[in-house]
């Protein structure tokens, strides 16, 4: 069964990436597809949104004559994880209690 990846949720997954360093766009759609399954036409538009939101800054690098642009997370970036983090930990604990017949009708 595949479940779908919400917008907030991509976006933790890609800061939380990027917290661990930066990375170009190629690379850290390889990194998301090791554990997801993710296309570079997702995100492209998601970096490019959190970019706005000054989450991202970008630079560019050269590598074997191009340029490659480059992905590093800000402090607002961090402090979004952090709650991405936090929401994620509570949403997940109460789907498993849940689907482990922890919730009972009354």
């Amino acid at each position: 069964m595949i479940f779908q990846l919400t917008a907030p949720l991509l976006d933790g997954c890609v800061l939380a990436i990027l917290n661990q360093g930066d990375a170009y766009g190629y690379s850290l759609t390889q990194q998301l597809k090791q554990e997801i399954d993710i296309s570079e036409s997702t995100l492209y538009p998601v970096l490019r949104r959190l970019q706005r939101e000054g989450c991202l800054a970008v630079y560019d690098k050269q590598y074997q004559g191009r340029n490659r642009r480059y992905y590093t997370i800000t402090q607002t970036g961090r402090e979004l994880l952090s709650d991405c983090r936090e929401s994620w930990s509570d949403y997940a604990a109460r789907v498993s209690s849940i689907l482990s017949g922890g919730t009972k009708h009354e």
